[in-house]
């Protein structure tokens, strides 16, 4: 029964990549044991949520949905402060980059994908307007206190004074958990999927066992401790390649963005072609509020701290992006039913948000 929820490789990546993690860490920096360590991280990351579905899966929704964006969010925290720890003086921006881009892929690439498959499949879908609409309202405030209000306040540039980072790395987290406890404590409700009559198949499925989902919670966190602290070694790294490329500082933000998200966008992904429409847009957008809801606190505080300069304010092209986006997030978003045509719209503005941050 354990080999059902938990497949060898979800036992293999944390294993391995633990073992490279301690020869590197040991002083051995061959470039191929480095690339091998970059390559056992990714796997890592997908063992990891991997783990995280099985304690989901056994908890329940939207609890479980709850638990995957924290385990992601602990993941990108990682990289960017391993990074930041790397090269403080010339990742000013890759907070508000990674966090921009991860809005980004969530609201128009995952979304987008799951409204395409969903309904190639299912014609049309349904979910709950009360969870997704305050949900949307949520990541509104969040994404323009953080990303867009440091351009008009007394500061010259895109910074934040010290009180005010302070002041919006306080409200961004009070904000987050009000909405966690909304959704998995006094509203579940609100999350839960829309059935309309039809059978909940995933409901009424065999969950994992209590020794697989403890087996579950200790291999997660030695997924989570290998990519917390692997990342470190492979920073320098992976700033020299995209340098090395000639790529703009903010495709770092977006190579963060989908390692993050990759595992967590199958998921939703999947959740969708199995008409559970309302499960894809709690992943999805329940990564985005906890992307900034705990990215940018956590962040703030280590540059109060250590005095690191912080760029969080985006440029015009970024504003109008971010803006475009969350409206169209709002109005498709807006019925409680979707077909094709929004997620093609979405898709249309992530294309662009990928074209114009290449080609600026």
């Amino acid at each position: 029964m354990l080999r059902r929820w938990l497949p060898l490789w979800t036992w293999l990546a944390p294993l391995i990549g633990g073992t490279l993690l301690v020869a590197v860490m040991f002083g051995l920096h061959h470039v191929a044991l480095l690339v091998a360590l970059g390559l056992a991280l990714v796997a890592c990351v997908l063992a990891g949520v991997h783990h995280a579905e099985i304690i989901a899966h056994r908890v329940g929704q939207p609890l479980g949905s709850f638990l995957l964006a924290i385990a992601v969010t602990i993941i990108e925290v990682a990289l960017i402060v391993a990074l930041m720890l790397a090269k403080p003086e010339s990742t000013a921006t890759l907070a508000r980059d990674t966090v921009f881009a991860e809005v980004m892929i969530i609201v128009n690439g995952m979304v987008g994908l799951c409204l395409i498959v969903g309904g190639t499949r299912h014609r049309e879908q349904e979910f709950g307007l009360y969870g997704v609409s305050a949900a949307l309202a949520t990541l509104a405030t969040l994404s323009v206190l953080t990303l867009v209000l440091p351009n008009a306040t007394s500061t010259p540039g895109p910074y934040y004074s010290s009180s005010h980072l302070a002041f919006v790395g306080v409200v961004s987290l009070v904000l987050y958990l009000v909405f966690a406890f909304v959704q998995t404590v006094r509203h579940p409700e609100y999350f839960m999927p829309v059935l309309s009559g039809k059978r909940d198949d995933d409901a009424h499925a065999a969950t994992p066992g209590n020794l697989a989902m403890a087996i579950s919670a200790v291999l997660l966190l030695a997924c989570l401790a290998i990519v917390v602290f692997g990342s470190h070694d492979l920073a320098p790294g992976i700033e020299a390649a995209i340098d090395a490329a000639g790529a703009p500082p903010a495709v770092l933000g977006i190579v963060i963005g989908f390692i993050v998200l990759l595992p967590e966008s199958l998921a939703a992904l999947k959740a969708a072609l199995a008409d559970r429409l309302q499960i894809s847009l709690n992943l999805a957008i329940g990564s985005a509020l906890a992307t900034i809801g705990l990215t940018i606190p956590t962040v703030a505080a280590l540059s109060l701290i250590n005095g690191w300069t912080l760029a969080l304010g985006l440029d015009l092209r970024g504003m109008i992006l971010l803006f475009l986006s969350l409206m169209v997030a709002t109005l498709s978003l807006g019925t409680g039913r979707t077909t094709v045509l929004q997620g093609t719209v979405h898709l249309v503005i992530f294309a662009v948000y990928l074209f114009t941050a290449f080609v600026p």
